[in-house]
């Protein structure tokens, strides 16, 4: 497999934004949701992330898409407006290619350009071990753990939190952003 371009994601990527979700919605539990969104609902909450000037991306390989990314409030009390929540989806196909990194690292950038302080990955069940090797390879620490909090395909799930510090992360006073 070829390198992924990772690029901004625009609304002609919702219907294989759709699809790479669908696919994880019915055969995985990196999502708690059981019902896969239909497109109007992924673009909803795509135009809702872009609207509220968050990084949104997409990886290609020869011109597919073959997985998406963004990075959005952790929490919505002002609090947490330093903090975001990374969102990785990637392909069946392309697991394992280096997809998840390329998306990964972009929103990295992307989050410690726009001022952002710490970033935190919320993992859809503790057996998850791609993503949670994906997220320590970026330089992730392991946060906690919240056991059984969701139940899917017959199971309890569980939540694992991990966390980065972006930038100089909590060794200085933030610089104000604009509201999101």
């Amino acid at each position: 497999m070829t390198s992924p371009a990772v690029r901004a994601a625009t609304p002609a990527d919702v219907p294989a934004i759709t699809a790479i979700y669908r696919h994880a919605v019915l055969h995985g539990t990196a999502s708690f949701e059981i019902e896969p969104p239909d497109e109007a609902e992924m673009l909803r909450r795509y135009e809702a992330m872009v609207a509220g000037d968050n990084p949104y991306f997409v990886a290609e390989v020869g011109g597919k898409v073959v997985g998406y990314a963004y990075a959005g409030p952790y929490r919505t009390r002002p609090g947490y407006r330093f903090t975001v929540e990374d969102s990785i989806y990637v392909s069946p196909d392309a697991h394992g290619k280096g997809v998840g990194r390329a998306l990964l690292s972009e929103l990295i950038s992307a989050t410690t350009a726009a001022g952002y302080r710490l970033m935190i990955a919320v993992i859809g069940d503790s057996q998850n071990f791609a993503s949670i090797a994906l997220h320590r390879r970026a330089g992730f620490t392991f946060a906690g753990t919240v056991h059984s909090v969701g139940y899917k395909f017959g199971r309890w799930l569980d939540s694992v939190t991990m966390e980065l510090p972006l930038g100089e992360g909590d060794k200085s006073q933030p610089v104000e952003r604009k509201s999101r």
